[in-house]
C-alpha cells in the first residue's frame, strides 16, 4: 500500500507524534488518573485514516511501550487499573489498525474507480495529435473533481477540407448530463469537421446533433442543465491565416514573441443548444497567422479564475512578456503554472487548454 502521508500538510503529519508525547507526558504526570489517554487514542486512529499500515503500527507501538514504562515506573503494574490500562492501550491500537484496513480498502476501491474514469476519458476526450500540418499541438484538462478526472469542457482538433480545425468548448452543466454533450459534440465535430465546407456550416452540423440528442430520453438532463460555449477555428493549409467563430466562448489569444493579443469575435454569436432554429450566424473573423506564432483556448476554468482578492485572470496581461513559446506545451505549462500561484491552490470549475504552434521550418520541394 501506498503511504498516503506526503499528501497533507505538515502538521497534520507530525499531529500523532505530537499526541502520543503529550499523552504519556501526562500519563507520566498523573499516572493515577490516566489524563492523556484521549489524546494516544486520537493518535493511533489519525494515524489509522491517514497514514500507512506501518506507521500506524509503528504509532501504536510508541503509545504501548510508553504507558507500560509509564504504568511500571509509577507502580501500578501489578494491580488491575495497571493491566486495565494496558489492555485498552491494545483496543486503542487494534481500533487504529481497523481504521487503517477499512481506509485501505475503500482507497483500492477509488483507484479503480479512478482507472475507469480515466480510460473513459481518453475515450470520450482523446488527446489530439501532436501535429497536424504545420501545426505542433498541446491539449491540457483538469476537471473540477480532481477524482472525477472527466468533465463538460472538450478540445479537439481535426484535418478539414480547407486546413487544420479547432474546436474548445464548455458545457454549462455539471455531472453526467455533461459528460454526454461533450460525446454527443466531439463525435459530431470528428465527423462534420471533414465534411463541412465552412466554420458556419460546420457550427450548424454541430448544434443539429445536439438538437438531435436532446430530442431523446438520454438528452432531458443536459437539456435541463444548460447549453455549450464553443469557439471553432479553422487554419489554411499552410496556417499563415486562421480563422475564428465564436458560439459564446470566451476568445482565443495569439502569442507572438513577447506579444500577447486577444482575438475577440466581432460578434459572439449565441451558444449552441440554445434552441433558436434559422437564426443566421456572425461570419468568422480572421487573422493572420506567422511562424513561430502560438494559438490559445481555453474555457472560463481560466478566465474565471480568481485570486484571493476576488480578481479574475487575464491571460491577456499574466502571459505578456513570457514568450516567446517554442512548443505549445511550454504555453500550456507557464499558463497552468501562472494561474495556479495566481488563485493560491485548486480551483471548483472544469478547465480546457488547447495550444497550436506553427513550426518556423520552410520546407522547400525538391526535385
Amino acid at each position: 500500500m501506498v503511504t498516503r502521508t506526503p499528501y497533507w500538510p505538515w502538521y497534520v503529519r507530525v499531529a500523532p507524534s505530537v499526541l502520543v508525547v503529550a499523552g504519556l507526558v501526562w500519563d507520566a504526570l498523573d499516572p493515577a488518573n490516566y489524563w492523556g489517554d484521549p489524546m494516544l487514542a486520537a493518535a493511533v486512529v489519525i494515524s489509522g485514516a491517514l497514514f500507512s499500515l506501518p506507521a500506524t503500527l509503528a504509532i501504536g507501538a510508541a503509545i504501548l511501550v510508553g504507558i507500560v514504562i509509564v504504568t511500571v515506573d509509577s507502580g501500578f503494574a501489578a494491580s488491575g487499573a495497571g493491566g486495565l490500562e494496558v489492555a485498552n492501550t491494545l483496543f486503542a491500537v487494534a481500533i487504529g489498525v481497523a481504521v487503517n484496513r477499512v481506509v485501505a480498502r475503500h482507497g483500492r476501491r477509488l483507484a479503480v474507480v479512478r482507472s475507469v474514469a480515466e480510460a473513459a476519458q481518453h475515450a470520450v476526450l482523446p488527446a489530439p495529435p501532436a501535429r497536424i500540418g504545420p501545426l505542433a499541438v498541446a491539449a491540457r484538462y483538469q476537471a473540477a473533481q480532481h477524482e472525477a478526472l472527466i468533465g463538460g469542457d472538450a478540445y479537439a482538433v481535426e484535418q478539414g477540407p480547407n486546413g487544420p480545425r479547432v474546436l474548445i468548448a464548455d458545457v454549462r452543466g455539471k455531472g453526467l448530463g455533461a459528460v454526454s454533450a461533450v460525446a454527443v459534440l466531439l463525435g459530431a465535430f470528428r465527423e462534420a469537421a471533414e465534411q463541412a465546407d465552412n466554420l458556419t456550416e460546420l457550427a450548424d452540423r454541430l448544434d443539429h446533433s445536439l438538437a438531435r440528442a436532446l430530442a431523446t430520453e438520454a438528452g432531458a438532463e443536459y437539456r435541463l442543465e444548460g447549453f455549450v460555449t464553443a469557439l471553432l477555428g479553422e487554419f489554411t493549409p499552410t496556417a499563415d491565416r486562421i480563422h475564428l467563430l465564436s458560439c459564446g466562448h470566451p476568445p482565443a489569444y495569439l502569442c507572438t514573441g513577447t506579444r500577447v493579443e486577444a482575438l475577440a469575435a466581432t460578434d459572439p454569436g449565441l451558444p449552441l443548444g440554445v434552441g433558436l432554429p434559422g437564426l443566421p450566424r456572425a461570419a468568422p473573423d480572421s487573422w493572420p497567422f506567422a511562424a513561430g506564432d502560438s494559438l490559445l483556448l481555453v474555457t472560463d476554468g481560466i478566465t474565471e479564475a480568481r485570486d484571493p482578492a476576488g480578481s479574475f485572470y487575464d491571460p491577456l496581461t499574466r502571459l505578456r512578456g513570457r514568450g516567446p513559446f517554442a512548443r505549445p506545451q511550454d504555453l500550456i505549462d507557464t499558463l497552468t503554472a501562472d494561474v495556479h500561484r495566481f488563485t493560491g491552490g485548486p480551483r471548483d470549475d472544469d478547465t480546457a487548454v488547447l495550444a497550436l504552434t506553427r513550426s518556423v521550418e520552410v520546407t522547400t520541394d525538391r526535385a
